[in-house]
C-alpha cells in the first residue's frame, strides 16, 4: 500500500515503524511533508530511502514565497479598485478585463433592473427570472445576474453586494430563474426581467450605443427611458390633458422634470410615462397625482 502522511491532517508517523514496514514491504511507497523533528538531518534515513518521497512542508511560509504571495495580493487589490477586476475570488465569478469591458454596460444596466423591480413591489418577492436575448447572451451573464439580484435586494436589505447577493437571495425565498435566447425582437440584445410574488411585472432594458442604460419596456409599455435620479411611474387611462395636469402640479411644487418618457397601449387606452424630476416629490405632491382624473397609479422610484 501506499502511505501519505500530511502535516495539514494532524498526521505525524511513527518514522521507525514506517521505515520497518517500508523494509519488509508491508508498505510499498510513501510520501510525507512533515518529521518528528523539523528540519530533518540530510542523513535522515526516510529523506534518503527509494520509496519515499518528501515534500517541503509549509512551504508557502518561505521568504520567497511570501514576497510573492503579497506582490500578487497587492496587484488584485490595485485592478479591483482601478479597473473592478475580479481575479482568483472564491465567492464571486472572476473577469477579465477584456470581458469587463464588454459586461460593464450590462451591469450598470442590471442593477437598474433589479433596483427597479425592488423599489416597485410592495411585499414579498417568490421569484424573479432573467432572460438575455441578443448579443448579451453570448457574454458571460452569471455578474450581470448577480447585479440585478443585488439592486432588488437593495429595498430590503442595506447588507447585500456582489458577493452575497445570491446567498441573499436564497436566504429569502427568492427562485431566479436564467435564460438565453439567441435573437431579440427589437434590439441587438436585451435584458428582461420578470418577478412574480406581490406583484407579476416585467421591465426589460438594452444598452445604447455600446454603453447607454435604457428602459425599454414596462409590462407591455414600449419606451426608451434613461434609468436614472429620481423617477416616477404614472399609469393613466389616455386622455387628453393628463400629462399637462402632471406638469401643472410638478411645476407648482417646485420639482423640475429633467426627461420625460410616453407609452401607449392602444388596446386598452390606457398610458404609462417615466418622468425623470430633479428632486423626489413630497407625500402630498404624490398623492395630488395619484388623485389626478385618470391616473391609476403613480409611484416613485430611485434609480
Amino acid at each position: 500500500g501506499l502511505l501519505v502522511v500530511n502535516a495539514a491532517r494532524g498526521g505525524i508517523v511513527d518514522e521507525k515503524a514506517l521505515l520497518a514496514a517500508l523494509e519488509s514491504g508491508q508498505v510499498g511507497g510513501a510520501g510525507l511533508d512533515v518529521f518528528e523533528q523539523e528540519p530533518p538531518s540530510k542523513d535522515h534515513p526516510l529523506v534518503n530511502h527509494p520509496k519515499v518521497i518528501c515534500t517541503p512542508h509549509l512551504g508557502a511560509s518561505t521568504e520567497q514565497a511570501q514576497l510573492n504571495v503579497a506582490i500578487q495580493v497587492a496587484e488584485q487589490v490595485r485592478d479591483f479598485l482601478l479597473e473592478g477586476v475580479v481575479r482568483n475570488g472564491v465567492n464571486v465569478p472572476s473577469v477579465s478585463p477584456e470581458i469587463l469591458a464588454q459586461l460593464r454596460p450590462y451591469l450598470l444596466l442590471g442593477e437598474k433592473l433589479g433596483r427597479f423591480q425592488g423599489q416597485l413591489c410592495p411585499g414579498k418577492i417568490e421569484e424573479i427570472e432573467i432572460e438575455y436575448a441578443g448579443g448579451v447572451a453570448d457574454l458571460r451573464v452569471a455578474p450581470i445576474t448577480i447585479a440585478v439580484l443585488k439592486g432588488l435586494l437593495e429595498t430590503v436589505t442595506d447588507r447585500v453586494n456582489m458577493v452575497n447577493a445570491p446567498v441573499v437571495a436564497r436566504d429569502h425565498g427568492i427562485k431566479v430563474i436564467e435564460s438565453k435566447a439567441s435573437r431579440s425582437d427589437d434590439y441587438a440584445s436585451t435584458v428582461t426581467t420578470r418577478v412574480r410574488g406581490c406583484v407579476d411585472r416585467l421591465i426589460a432594458g438594452a444598452v445604447f450605443h455600446g454603453s447607454q442604460p435604457r428602459i425599454v419596456r414596462i409590462d407591455d409599455f414600449i419606451l426608451e427611458a434613461i434609468p436614472e435620479g429620481h423617477t416616477l411611474l404614472l399609469h393613466n387611462h389616455d386622455r387628453p390633458g393628463v400629462v399637462g395636469a402632471v406638469g401643472t402640479i410638478l411645476g407648482e411644487a417646485g420639482c423640475n422634470i429633467s426627461r420625460m418618457q410616453l407609452a401607449l397601449q392602444r388596446e386598452r387606452n390606457e398610458a404609462a410615462m417615466l418622468v425623470n424630476v430633479d428632486g423626489a416629490p413630497s407625500d402630498a405632491v404624490m398623492e395630488q397625482l395619484r388623485t389626478l382624473p385618470h391616473v391609476i397609479s403613480c409611484q416613485i422610484v430611485e434609480l
